[in-house]
């Protein structure tokens, strides 16, 4: 389902666009990734809407992390992509599980700009992105994912979250999408 419309009060949460996950391989391009939020992010700022920079560090208790991320970890590792561009009325949290919501506050952060509808970007998409987007989506919150600001570590997990799951937890757009209704909120 492309995107309908967005609610007045919209947040973009952008999901681990850090320095150690963008290096590692995926299946997108992860600086086409970081540029499709970059101009998300730019769009919610010039509409005075909350943008969220998610990053995840460390390992949920009694957790023992297998697959690419369980590998030694450089000391930039949870620092955002510099490209973001993160400005001070960004509001920043760190995660220790798959999704944003965990123990992170971010529920409360959205209740209190009463926040009805989340846009959701970032890697991975079979990952941290569809365990947010689940949340969030739980939580009572509308769902939009901006696909083309998204990426997996295969394209099989990327297709099967985009093609079968998110249209199930709300609705999915594109970047240039998400961007009009943004504009067209203001006419």
């Amino acid at each position: 389902m492309t995107a309908t419309t967005l609610d007045r009060q919209t947040a973009l949460i952008v999901v681990d666009l850090q320095k150690g996950i963008v290096r590692l391989p995926m299946a997108h391009p992860t600086a086409v990734v970081v540029a499709k939020a970059v101009e998300l992010a730019a769009s919610f700022r010039h509409h005075a809407l909350p943008v969220v920079l998610v990053n995840v560090d460390g390992r949920a208790p009694g957790r023992i992390e297998r697959g690419p991320l369980s590998t030694e970890r450089p000391p930039d590792w949870t620092e955002l992509a510099t490209e973001l561009g993160a400005h001070a009325t960004d509001h920043r949290i760190t995660k220790r599980s798959w999704g944003a919501f965990t123990e992170t506050g971010l529920l409360e952060f959205l209740r209190a700009r009463q926040v009805t509808q989340v846009v959701i970007a970032g890697i991975a998409t079979s990952i941290g992105v569809e365990t947010t987007a689940r949340q969030a989506y739980e939580l009572g919150f509308n769902v939009t994912l901006a696909c083309d600001a998204m990426t997996d570590f295969s394209s099989e997990s990327h297709d099967h979250s985009v093609q079968r799951l998110f249209p199930r937890l709300g609705e999915t757009a594109t970047v240039a999408e998400v961007v009009k209704l943004l504009a067209q909120r203001d006419m």
